[in-house]
C-alpha cells in the first residue's frame, strides 16, 4: 500500500478531528459583525475603544463597512426585500435612525437584550436606535477677528459679510439654527430662510466638509460659523483659533448612535456591539478622544474635561432635541432650497 493511502478508519478519525477542531473554533469565536460607519477618526476610535478592547476578547470578529451615511441608508432601503442584508448595525445620526425606522428597514430595539440598558440616559433611548455620543450645536468664532456673539442670529448677521462660513453637509442643522434665530422652531424652519438669504447675499462662504471649514478658520479666511461643541474642542486641541458660545436661542442637540438592520445577518452580534459601545470604559474614552458627551449615567468624565465638552446647568436648560419626523418629511425640500441658494 502506498504511504499516501488512507484507510476508511483513518479517514473517519481524520474527519472527526476536523469536526472537533471546527467545533472548538466555534466555541472560541462568537461570529462576525458587520458595522456600517463613517470613516476617519470615528471609525478609528470605534476600533480603538470598542472593537479591540471589548468585542475581540469576547470572540467577535468586527468588519467595518465605511461610507458616508447617505449611500449606507440607500443600501439599507435597496436591500429591504432580501432575507439577509449585508450589514448588521449602522452608525447614524438620531435623525437618520428615525428615517430608517420609518422606512421599515431598522429593527425596533429590544432593550431587554442589553446588559447596559439601565445605564442609558432616557433621552438617548430611541425606538429604532440608541445614542452613542452627543453634543450640541454652538457658535464658533475667532476672538482675534470678531467679538463674541451671543447666539445664532449674531453669527449669521450680514454685517460679517464673507467672514461667515457654512458647512454644506450640515445644511439641516444650519437651517434649524437659523429658524431658532428668527423665532421659528425645530418643527418650522421657514422663518430662518430670510436670514440665510441675507447672509448669502452679504458674501457668506460655503464649505463642503467640516475639515474644509476648519481649514478656513485656521487660515482666518472666515471668522465665525456653527459646529458641534465636541468638534470645536478637537479643533482647539489642534491649535485652531476658535472659541465657542452656547446660543441664547437654544442649543440643538446632535446625537450619533446605532441602528440594527431589520434583516441583519447577525442580530446577536449587533446587540453585542451596542452593549459594548455603552460600556463605561468605551464611553469615557470617547469623551477624551472625541470631546463628545457620554450617553450613559455611569460614565465618569474628569471635571476639567467636562467643563470643556459639556454644558453648564443653565446651558443644559437650553438644549433642544430635533423633530426627527419633521426633518425626515421635509428633508428633500430643505436640500432643494439649500442647493438653489448656496450652490446655484
Amino acid at each position: 500500500m502506498s504511504r499516501f493511502s488512507v484507510t476508511r478508519r483513518q479517514a473517519l478519525l481524520g474527519a472527526g478531528a476536523v469536526a472537533l477542531g471546527a467545533g472548538s473554533a466555534r466555541a472560541q469565536g462568537r461570529g462576525r459583525v458587520v458595522v456600517g460607519t463613517w470613516g476617519g477618526d470615528y471609525a478609528r476610535l470605534l476600533t480603538k475603544n470598542i472593537e479591540e478592547p471589548i468585542l475581540k476578547p469576547q470572540g467577535w470578529e468586527v468588519v467595518q463597512d465605511q461610507a458616508s451615511d447617505a449611500p449606507r441608508r440607500a443600501k439599507m432601503v435597496a436591500e429591504r426585500r432580501l432575507p439577509r442584508g449585508t450589514a448588521d448595525i449602522q452608525g447614524f445620526s438620531a435623525a437618520n435612525m428615525h428615517e430608517m425606522g420609518e422606512a421599515g428597514v431598522a429593527e425596533e430595539i429590544d432593550y431587554s437584550r442589553l446588559r447596559n440598558a439601565a445605564n442609558i440616559i432616557p433621552a438617548m433611548r430611541y425606538k429604532y436606535g440608541i445614542g452613542h455620543i452627543y453634543s450640541g450645536k454652538v457658535v464658533l468664532y475667532n476672538p482675534k477677528l470678531v467679538a463674541a456673539p451671543t447666539g445664532f442670529r449674531e453669527a449669521i448677521d450680514p454685517r460679517h459679510g464673507n467672514k461667515i462660513g457654512f458647512i454644506d453637509i450640515q445644511y439641516q442643522f444650519v437651517m434649524v439654527a437659523a429658524a431658532l434665530a428668527a423665532g421659528g422652531t425645530v418643527s418650522n424652519i421657514e422663518p430662518g430662510k430670510e436670514l440665510l438669504l441675507a447672509a448669502k447675499r452679504a458674501g457668506a462662504r460655503l464649505y463642503p466638509t467640516n475639515e474644509a471649514f476648519a481649514a478656513a478658520m485656521q487660515s482666518e479666511e472666515i471668522a465665525l460659523g456653527m459646529m458641534w461643541k465636541a468638534r470645536g474642542v478637537q479643533w482647539q486641541n489642534a491649535n485652531i483659533p476658535v472659541q465657542m458660545v452656547a446660543p441664547v436661542e437654544g442649543v440643538p442637540m446632535y446625537v450619533s448612535g446605532f441602528s440594527i438592520a431589520k434583516n441583519a445577518p447577525n442580530k446577536a452580534g449587533a446587540y453585542a456591539y451596542m452593549d459594548a459601545m455603552l460600556e463605561k470604559s468605551a464611553q469615557e474614552a470617547f469623551a477624551v478622544d472625541m470631546g463628545f458627551n457620554p450617553t450613559v449615567t455611569n460614565a465618569v468624565v474628569a471635571p476639567d474635561l467636562s467643563a470643556r465638552i459639556g454644558f453648564t446647568a443653565e446651558e443644559q436648560r437650553r438644549l433642544v432635541d430635533l423633530d426627527y419626523a419633521y426633518l425626515a418629511r421635509e428633508n428633500n425640500a430643505m436640500k432643494d432650497w439649500w442647493d438653489r441658494v448656496f450652490k446655484a
